[in-house]
């Protein structure tokens, strides 16, 4: 790969751009200052949001200046949903969600050197601004039929759509011309939901300094069905391992389709194109090693939450799934794994459940008969020990840090059950 492009193109990171062989030329000529926003619309960043981190990562590694904004006013209004009008929050709760934010992003870039990266917030500038210097500056450089043509805004128009949203693209277009004019700032890339809005502040600074700026867009993910990337039956794969535990983090990529494992790799590995073509190899000829799940995963968290939660997260699910020992697992851990398999909960009364119970209990089988079938057919077992008695009752040293018991079914049918002493 010769240039930053080139490099974008084969890890499939580039999807659109305003001028392809101009941005190549433009990126070749010298360090570039470019920005990429993150609204704070929740208390992380979201997965999705570190395929941006990683266009950052790579452009700043080609020597450019990264300009990370963290969007403290963008972030009060909220882009337009195609589902519908956005629930507003209050100032205080963005504020708070900016510096959660802004502690995560300055993981993936270097803020030393000649190309050091620096954390810009947008509530600089638009604060201070009256509303009728925004309407008189900005807002007369904003054809009203433009703005009612893109997408979302049409689709919106028959349920309807407020100002606030409506005018969202004049803010972040404002934020791409003072950049321009702060920092020298000539290159904006996002999502490629976020087209429209990138190129309306190519516009901007074109139609107020009579610049010629740049922009490009990645792709969205997607899984093999074409159903957006990111989100399983939970929820969202944050960043924050307070709400995706390292663990959950591990799993949700190591389930990657084969279909769709190379894609992800090319994305979220440093591994070179020959590392990934091997494994593309494995994946075609030995599909059940997992050979290139097992590397995204793994590259992935330690890209996010290091190499030691990475080791941890490899060591819990080897004891989950009967590969070591279940009892050397710190209780946060097994709090994490109760969590992503869906933990249930027993009362205890005096004696403790039966084997029956914890397996039915578990959902590793649908009924207490099926429970008792599968351990006479020899296919169940507590914290990775068969059992071969239907009337078997738990024990004290069963329980795991005095309360959980991991239960499986065969080999891959995993639950967990917490015990609550009455």
């Amino acid at each position: 790969m010769n240039t930053v492009p080139d490099e974008l193109k084969w890890r499939g990171l580039l999807a659109e751009s305003t001028h392809e062989e101009a941005l190549a030329r433009h990126l070749a000529a010298g360090p570039v200052t470019f920005y990429v926003g993150f609204d704070p619309t929740a208390p992380s960043l979201h997965f999705g949001n570190l395929v941006q981190l990683i266009v950052a990562r790579i452009l700043q590694r080609a020597g450019h200046k990264p300009l990370l904004l963290v969007g403290g006013s963008t972030g009060m209004i909220g882009d337009p949903k195609e589902s519908g009008e956005r629930v507003l929050n209050n100032a205080e709760t963005v504020a708070e969600w900016v510096g959660r934010i802004r502690a995560q992003v300055e993981r993936y870039v270097d803020f030393t050197g000649d190309n050091a990266a620096r954390i810009v917030n947008n509530l600089d500038w638009t604060g201070p601004m009256s509303v009728l210097d925004f309407l008189r500056d900005i807002g007369k450089h904003f054809p009203v039929n433009r703005m009612l043509a893109r997408e979302v805004v049409r689709n919106r128009l028959e349920e309807g759509i407020s100002y606030t949203e409506f005018s969202y693209v004049l803010l972040q277009s404002l934020d791409y011309l003072e950049l321009y004019r702060s920092y020298g700032c000539t290159l904006q890339f996002g999502g490629s939901d976020q087209w429209g809005n990138i190129t309306a502040g190519v516009e901007l600074v074109r139609r107020v300094e009579g610049a010629r700026v740049h922009a490009m867009a990645t792709p969205l993910l997607t899984k093999a069905d074409g159903s957006k990337f990111g989100k399983t039956e939970s929820g969202t794969i944050w960043l924050d391992p307070a709400m995706t535990s390292p663990y959950a983090f591990h799993q949700f990529f190591l389930n990657a389709e084969d279909e769709k494992v190379i894609e992800y790799l090319k994305v979220f590995s440093d591994r070179s194109q020959d590392e990934i073509a091997e494994l593309e190899r494995q994946t075609r000829e030995a599909p059940q090693l997992r050979a290139a799940q097992k590397a995204l995963a793994d590259d992935v968290t330690a890209l996010v939450h290091g190499s030691a939660e990475r080791d941890a997260a490899i060591r819990a699910a080897d004891a989950v799934f009967g590969r070591s020992d279940l009892r050397e697992l710190p209780e946060s851990v097994l709090d994490d794994i109760a969590a992503e398999i869906g933990g249930a909960q027993l009362e205890a009364d005096g004696d403790l459940p039966t084997v029956v119970e914890v397996l039915a209990a578990g959902g590793v089988v649908p009924t207490k008969s099926a429970a008792r079938r599968a351990i006479t057919e020899g296919g169940a077992y507590v914290n990775n020990q068969r059992v071969t008695d239907p009337e078997a009752r738990l024990a004290e040293y069963d329980l795991l840090h005095g309360r959980y018991v991991i239960v499986r079914r065969g080999k891959r049918t995993v639950g967990a059950v917490s015990i609550r002493r009455s």
